[in-house]
């Protein structure tokens, strides 16, 4: 039976760690989530968390139709390896003409299945995260953030040669082709980077640039 869709309300379909976590997050934001899911464990697991969950087979399109799918204006399919079921799934929501249609990855062919299906968005959660981690293992990073292909966002302690020297002085941007966009000083708080901004050893830095230039800012030592 069709149920009433709030504005915010979001479709999480598959509810394993990936759907779980995303549908989580999407309640700590606001959102209001129906969660599906044809594991009935998954199901019992969710159930006191978040704002509705069903027990139903997401490639029926029937069924689908039923809960209400069609009505959502957002719709992430978060299966896992039943690569079947995640591509039947997406091409179900496009047919019920849900406009905006995220859906999880687990090869580039994969993907380019889903994206031929109806999927708007294809994420590949194991291979950026992967991509990720390798950047912060082999730097001096505290964080990256794959902003776009080919430029990031990088949170770093300062290399060595830019402390105790205001940003103009030491001619970040020039020198090393990265912008220092915020500074947070031990124990305080970020707040904008300007260029008489003069980082400390202890301070954290948030500089944006290349991917490869930001990357060899935080290997500077």
């Amino acid at each position: 039976m069709a149920r009433s869709v709030p504005d915010d309300g979001v479709l999480v379909v598959g509810l394993g760690r990936f759907g779980t976590a995303l549908a989580e997050t999407l309640m700590d934001l606001g959102h209001q989530v129906l969660g599906v899911d044809a594991d009935p464990g998954n199901v019992q697991r969710n159930a006191d968390v978040l704002t509705h969950v069903v027990e139903a087979d997401a490639t029926d399109e029937e069924a689908m139709r039923q809960l209400g799918a069609g009505e959502f204006g957002r719709a992430v399919v978060g299966i896992g390896t039943d690569l079947e079921a995640s591509i039947l799934t997406t091409s179900v929501l496009a047919g019920l003409e849900v406009p905006d249609i995220w859906a999880k990855a687990i090869t580039v062919p994969h993907g380019r299945i889903l994206e031929r299906v109806g999927a708007h968005h294809v994420v590949f959660p194991e291979h950026d995260m992967g991509r990720r981690v390798a950047h912060l293992v082999t730097g001096r990073m505290i964080e990256f953030v794959q902003l776009d292909e080919g430029f990031a966002l990088v949170e770093l302690k300062p290399p060595k040669e830019i402390v105790g020297r205001s940003l103009a002085d030491s001619q970040v941007r020039s020198r090393y082709g990265i912008t220092v966009v915020c500074i947070k000083p031990r124990g305080g708080s970020f707040t904008y980077a300007t260029p008489e901004t003069v980082p400390g050893a202890d301070d954290i830095l948030v500089v944006a640039g290349e991917t490869d230039r930001a990357q060899g800012f935080a290997e500077l030592g």
